[in-house]
């Protein structure tokens, strides 16, 4: 028989919720009121006087082709990023899920990139990566390839890449492993007393089993990519060569901060908003349905 918890009133139930709700209220609702409402002017850098001008704003971010590139770029960069760090984490995962003798050690080890925050990781890779003392590119020079992220835009993005998701593997890794763990041993048993080979029972067996963690990851990383990678690509790349990696979140900052350019940089954030969430409703929508609970 199931449970289920009652309140005989309201208050204090209220006086649970009350907490979360103020904390959404001052940190989500109203910058992302103050952003719609500043979209809507152009201030002067001073913030002295206002301008209002409607929509202008955003028809102004639609007729610049570097904004209207910037979308481009975030689409890659987001799709590379989600790929290859639920890729990598998924092999780490299941990897270590076989293991029998150290596996407490190996998960221990791929856990710590976690805790490195994006800005100090981008900086771990830029010196690795440096076109004059980096060790990498000396050994790459070695093989005679020459190595220049500051100028060719595709190593560029391929650097941010790695530097993103190596940070985001530790974090999908900790929920393929406990999604792993949960499979039922037995199903697994039966299927290979039947003759199934591994790659047959992961295809057919623990992956569909994985469908929900893979959905919830999948979501989760999206919005990583969009948001929270802006430390990797300003210390890695400050969005070049030629803007090549100038993704949304980094266009708010580079026309807000450094162009104070402030209702463009509100007109971004509202527009940076609508995109994660209609990519999250459309998830939810349609990618949910292929997910078995």
């Amino acid at each position: 028989m199931e449970k289920r918890v009652s309140f005989r009133g309201i208050w204090l139930p209220t006086a649970l919720v009350l907490p979360q709700i103020i904390i959404t209220a001052v940190f989500f609702f109203y910058p992302a009121g103050q952003a719609i409402w500043q979209s809507l002017y152009i201030p002067d850098p001073f913030g002295l006087s206002m301008q209002w001008v409607g929509l202008g704003n955003f028809e102004f971010l639609f007729a610049d082709r570097f904004y209207r590139g910037s979308f481009i770029t975030t689409a890659i960069f987001s799709i590379l990023v989600t790929v290859v760090s639920m890729g990598v984490a998924l092999y780490l995962a299941v990897l270590a899920d076989r293991l029998i003798k150290g596996s407490g050690s190996y998960r221990t080890l791929l856990i710590w990139p976690y805790a490195v925050a994006p800005a100090v990781a981008g900086v771990l890779w830029l010196f690795m990566f440096n076109t004059r003392v980096g060790v990498i590119t000396w050994y790459l020079g070695i093989l005679g390839y020459d190595w220049n992220h500051v100028l060719n835009e595709q190593e560029a993005m391929a650097l941010v890449v790695i530097a993103s998701s190596w940070g985001r593997i530790s974090y999908n890794f900790l929920f393929f492993i406990a999604g792993l763990q949960a499979i039922p041993k037995s199903v697994i048993e039966a299927a290979a007393i039947d003759g199934a080979r591994f790659w047959t029972r992961f295809r057919t067996i623990v992956f569909p089993l994985l469908s929900p963690t893979t959905f919830f990851l999948l979501v989760v990383n999206i919005i990583y990519s969009f948001f929270e990678t802006f430390g990797v690509i300003h210390t890695i790349t400050s969005g070049g060569p030629q803007q090549a990696t100038t993704i949304l979140v980094y266009k708010v900052y580079s026309d807000g901060f450094v162009g104070q350019d402030l209702g463009s940089s509100a007109a971004q954030s509202v527009i940076l908003l609508a995109v994660v969430s209609i990519l999250t409703v459309i998830q939810f929508k349609f990618i949910e349905r292929r997910v078995h609970y």
